[in-house]
């Protein structure tokens, strides 16, 4: 049985994880991350995200190369989630399904697992095709499903520690 932690607990020891042991995820944690992901807020309840779920390590490693910085970790990951959204149900689809990718950040580390975004959504796979388009391309989506970023996801093979409260950045608020 699983302990509950307290979401603060959870947002204080996150960190992006960058390498993954070659381990896969448990069926039970899959069906909690899915019913995380299918509960994410949206705008006016539209729920134009979708999401593409890849074991596969062959596909994963030709997803780690839609960009040429910043993707390569997503190989060693046990799973990549495809972040997609409806651009014709939603003029708030980039919103609402980056709550979504941080609800997949947030369940997985409350599960143990270690995650990390790889940003797809205007950035380039070459001169000539976008990361996205590279994305649509591989996995068959239509132009209309468009892809904000893939979080990778596994248990990692490394430690982090959380970041300290004094180390945070306090001049971003203002009071009036």
């Amino acid at each position: 049985m699983m302990t509950s932690i307290p979401l603060i607990e959870t947002l204080r020891q996150r960190r992006s994880i960058r390498q993954f042991q070659d381990r896969p995820i448990p069926a039970e944690l899959l069906v909690i991350l899915k019913e995380a992901l299918l509960r994410s807020p949206s705008s006016r309840e539209i729920r134009p995200w979708s999401f593409v779920l890849v074991e596969d390590k062959d596909l994963l490693s030709k997803l780690s190369q839609a960009k040429p910085h910043g993707a390569g970790f997503l190989k060693g990951a046990a799973l990549g989630i495809v972040v997609c959204g409806d651009s014709t149900r939603s003029d708030v689809w980039i919103e609402d399904c980056s709550i979504a990718a941080v609800i997949a950040h947030l369940t997985a580390a409350s599960l143990g697992l270690g995650s990390c975004w790889i940003q797809i959504r205007e950035r380039h796979y070459d001169d000539t095709t976008t990361a996205e388009q590279y994305v649509q391309n591989l996995l068959s989506l239509p132009e209309h499903i468009k892809v904000l970023a893939i979080i990778a996801v596994g248990y990692g093979a490394e430690q982090k520690a959380g970041v300290p409260f004094d180390a945070l950045p306090a001049d971003k608020f203002s009071r009036l």
